[in-house]
């Protein structure tokens, strides 16, 4: 579908500039101008943040997309961990979620349907039968409203209105970026509606951490701090709460990637490796850590922080054999990793999940942070 509007704007001659823009070349070698264009009114353009320690962040307000995020290596070098595209164009080509914002419902609803207050909702079908991150014109798709309050912080706000993919109630939606002094990139998300509806926003940042964006992520370590996770039928839709004791599911010490993404387990194959809920055991405590991904090679170590229930590890495993990405850089199968902090896949028809049900005079807000540093020694040894 965006493919299609792509192709017919360009046809149309209406995909163009709404004002000259200065040429801004970014640390990570992306060119601001490739950023800017025109979609269904609302205008495109990247947004630079960097902090004390001269990291960088490029956003993009199409989908809220991190476009890029450069972090230092154990040999002190800025290192791009994201993957992503280097033109507007390129991400109205693909249908891809590189860096996107998800909602309004992050991960799947069963059969695209929902009941709340006895009232009935039908939500387009993208994956499966089910209704997959809000559906293939979800808020990955959407121009946001911009503005860089400093040079660190970006706010990002978009009205989804009353029956926009079927979800009901006009939801005002803020995502604050954050790139602090501490090495990290603090996501906040708030939204309120004015009718009762569901709401599950988070990231689809894809990283890999090897400061090698055109290599696999097998050879990453990877640690969730959960003992269980939701176990899925055929279709990724969660069945059952199941201890992750003597799983491969069990990364509550580091694992190498590798190690268990091909096992003959039964839930491994289901999803052709990691695509899992897994159930935090930090109570929602932002605070306490959730998960962390460490590549030996860099040095590079992502600590996850979040006040979600759950966390969606996803291991590449739908990526195509190659995807051209920023830089003419080959993406290949299993490329990268996503860490998406969330509540529990399916749980508007799930009462015992916690409930994503957010009603007039209520606010909803999540939060996200991924922390970075480095060290000298693997973080299993």
């Amino acid at each position: 579908m965006r493919k299609i509007l792509f192709v017919a704007l360009m046809a149309a001659g209406l995909l163009s500039c709404k004002k000259e823009v200065k040429n801004v070349q970014t640390v990570s070698g992306l060119d601001t101008k490739d950023f800017v264009t025109e979609v269904e009114g609302k205008e495109t353009g990247l947004y630079i943040l960097k902090n004390s320690h001269g990291l960088e962040a490029c956003i993009t307000n199409y989908g809220g997309r991190l476009v890029s995020l450069l972090v230092p290596d154990r040999d002190g070098n800025l290192t791009d961990v994201v993957l992503g595209y280097g033109s507007i164009a390129d991400y109205l080509a693909s249908d891809g979620n590189y860096g996107a914002l998800i909602g309004r419902y992050g991960n799947r609803i069963k059969d695209g349907l929902f009941t709340l207050d006895d009232v009935t909702y039908r939500l387009p079908k993208n994956n499966n039968g089910h209704c997959l991150h809000g559906g293939p014109e979800g808020f990955h798709t959407r121009i946001w409203d911009a503005e860089q309050i400093d040079q660190q912080t970006l706010k990002l706000t978009y009205l989804s209105k009353d029956g926009e993919a079927g979800f009901p109630g006009n939801l005002n939606v803020t995502v604050i970026y954050k790139l602090t002094d501490e090495n990290a990139i603090d996501i906040l998300y708030e939204a309120t509606t004015d009718k009762p509806t569901v709401v599950n926003l988070t990231n689809h940042s894809y990283f890999n951490l090897s400061g090698n964006l055109g290599t696999q992520i097998l050879d990453h370590y990877i640690y969730i701090n959960a003992d269980a996770f939701a176990a899925v039928d055929q279709t990724l839709i969660p069945v059952a709460i199941t201890p992750v004791d003597s799983t491969p599911m069990d990364l509550r010490r580091p694992v190498l990637i590798s190690v268990g993404i091909d096992d003959e387990y039964e839930q491994i194959a289901l999803g052709k490796g990691y695509d899992h809920n897994w159930i935090l055991n930090t109570n929602g405590d932002i605070n306490e850590l959730a998960a962390k991904v460490y590549h030996d090679g860099s040095g590079i170590v992502m600590s996850i922080y979040t006040n979600e229930p759950g966390i969606q590890f996803y291991s590449g495993n739908f990526m195509a054999v190659s995807d051209n990405g920023k830089h003419d850089l080959k993406y290949l199968h299993r490329g990268a990793l996503c860490l998406e902090t969330q509540h529990y896949p399916n749980s508007p028809n799930e009462p015992l999940y916690p409930s994503t049900t957010l009603r007039p005079g209520e606010k909803y807000t999540s939060r996200c942070i991924y922390s970075f540093k480095t060290v000298k020694t693997p973080v299993n040894q």
